[in-house]
């Protein structure tokens, strides 16, 4: 037996509500398959797209007061988390397996002096023309920046994860043979301030807290199911090369000469890193939300060991 973190990328599942629902069904299956086998999943899953739309409908709304980021996220997280919940709950019922699944509302630590703060990086909210973006930014005040050649988005800061909040009670639930999704959208981003808890605006990178949460539940797979099937370098520019197979050192070299982007890929090599680092044996991998089923038994995608 394993235990996995599982980490989905917010950009993988669909643009609305129905298009997430549909997809996701394809997403329990091979998680079930994981479980049917007897494998421990903990399910971390990003929000970038769905908590920038969630921000947008606030600030858009005549009626309605703007909503603060932490409180946005935190809407996410229940909403994306239902949806999950329901395809893995319906998914063990077709195969009589009687397994419960929890989501966690979970708050992850951020030291509020991270130089982050004042660079944002992190894409939130929709895709958007070079005009379309511009023209954001002067009505709004946001950053745009072009991401990965998609398209223009709002950034926001994107601190480092620190610690997890409910990490005893993520645990408690593991131990009780529970599936867990966990940290959504990176967790809500909270400072401790005179032995207090208060949420900030800020968006904290799905790939980290994955990573983090992988460390605190001693994880042997970090498996990160992204839009793409592997990391590349040079990704759509000559001289692009698939990784599949490779080492820690091998992968930290290619990041450490900038190879992956910023606001993409990078994130996602450096989690693994992370993870890989904090104890050595383990395995991370960097696949498609489509080949799930292939890349947790090490068949696709790009597969680190330490």
């Amino acid at each position: 037996m394993s235990r996995y973190v599982v980490s989905l990328g917010g950009n993988a599942l669909g643009n609305n509500a129905e298009e997430q629902k549909k997809l996701l069904v394809n997403v329990a299956e091979p998680i079930v398959a994981l479980i049917k086998a007897g494998h421990e999943v903990i399910i971390v899953h990003g929000n970038g797209p769905q908590v920038g739309m969630i921000n947008l409908a606030f600030a858009e709304s005549r009626s309605t007061p703007d909503m603060p980021f932490p409180e946005c996220g935190a809407m996410s997280q229940g909403y994306i988390g239902f949806h999950l919940q329901n395809a893995i709950n319906n998914e063990l019922a077709k195969q009589n397996i009687q397994k419960h699944v929890a989501t966690i509302v979970t708050q992850v630590v951020v030291d509020e002096h991270d130089p982050l703060f004042q660079n944002p990086t992190k894409p939130v909210g929709a895709f958007y023309s070079k005009e379309e973006a511009e023209i954001i930014a002067a009505e709004k005040g946001y950053v745009m920046k072009e991401d990965s050649g998609r398209g223009y988005r709002r950034v926001v800061a994107s601190p480092i994860p620190v610690d997890v909040v409910e990490k005893e009670m993520i645990l408690s639930l593991i131990k009780d043979q529970h599936v867990v999704i966990c940290a959504g959208g990176g967790g809500i981003p909270v400072i401790v301030k005179n032995n207090r808890l208060e949420g900030i605006a800020a968006v904290i990178d799905k790939d980290y807290a994955s990573a983090k949460v992988a460390a605190l539940v001693d994880a042997d797979y970090l498996v990160i199911l992204t839009a793409v099937d592997n990391a590349y370098i040079n990704y759509k520019k000559p001289g692009e090369k698939r990784l599949e197979v490779t080492s820690m050192t091998e992968i930290e070299k290619y990041s450490d000469e900038g190879y992956f982007a910023k606001g993409s890929m990078y994130p996602k090599v450096q989690a693994c890193l992370m993870f890989l680092k904090a104890k050595k044996g383990k395995t991370a991998i960097i696949s498609s939300l489509e080949k799930a089923k292939e890349a947790f038994l090490e068949k696709t995608g790009t597969i680190i060991k330490f």
